[in-house]
């Protein structure tokens, strides 16, 4: 299993997930949109996984899913009742449709704005604020139970939520504002898995 990132991105996500499993990978880094790695994926975004000879997986909920059910054993799904299954695909399309895009204003202001001067994307960047602010609200809501995103224990959804919450770090209100998210953050950094996908992408 190969696993193609760029530091900084949702490709930490799946990173910490393949350390969960404690199973062998690869990882490499590429270069966002380079000619070189549209040959490998033509959507030149991160992450992207290669296993078993399919074709280039991408999209960082079903990459996780994949790698979830790919090692059964590593026990980072749910419960296969209903209900459960539902509180993790719910949690992840939270992250996938509304947490991640949350951003987008952020990092990328000239997809917002036809206005290319630097007030105007200033502007748009002051606007996601407020949006950041709601789904990490929200995201502290779901925390508030307990250390996971997910249920009463560690899943997919974890590594997910940790990776992009890390973004808040550039925004005006970071996440140690947000006391059940802190907590949730605080022990995410004290785990070795965590700790050794950060450590192979040189973040800190």
């Amino acid at each position: 299993m190969k696993l193609y990132y760029a530091p900084g991105t949702c490709a930490l996500a799946p990173h910490i997930a393949l350390e969960w499993t404690g199973k062998p990978y690869e990882a490499e880094l590429v270069e966002l949109g380079s000619e070189e790695y549209l040959k490998i994926n033509p959507l030149g975004m991160v992450p992207a996984l290669k296993d078993d000879g399919f074709r280039i997986m991408t999209q960082a909920d079903a990459i996780l899913k994949y790698i979830e059910a790919r090692y059964p054993e590593a026990g980072l799904g749910v419960a296969k009742d209903p209900l459960s299954q539902f509180g993790l695909d719910e949690a992840l399309a939270f992250l996938t449709g509304d947490f991640h895009p949350a951003f987008w204003p952020f990092f990328v202001p000239d997809r917002y704005t036809v206005n290319g001067s630097t007030g105007a994307q200033d502007e748009v960047r002051q606007a996601a604020f407020a949006r950041i602010d709601r789904v990490m609200s929200h995201l502290g809501t779901l925390l508030d139970g307990g250390p996971h995103v997910a249920g009463s224990k560690r899943t997919i959804a974890d590594p997910y939520a940790f990776a992009m919450v890390r973004w808040t770090a550039h925004t005006p209100k970071p996440w140690q504002d947000y006391p059940p998210v802190k907590r949730f953050m605080e022990t995410m950094l004290e785990d070795r898995g965590v700790q050794a996908a950060m450590k192979a992408q040189g973040l800190s």
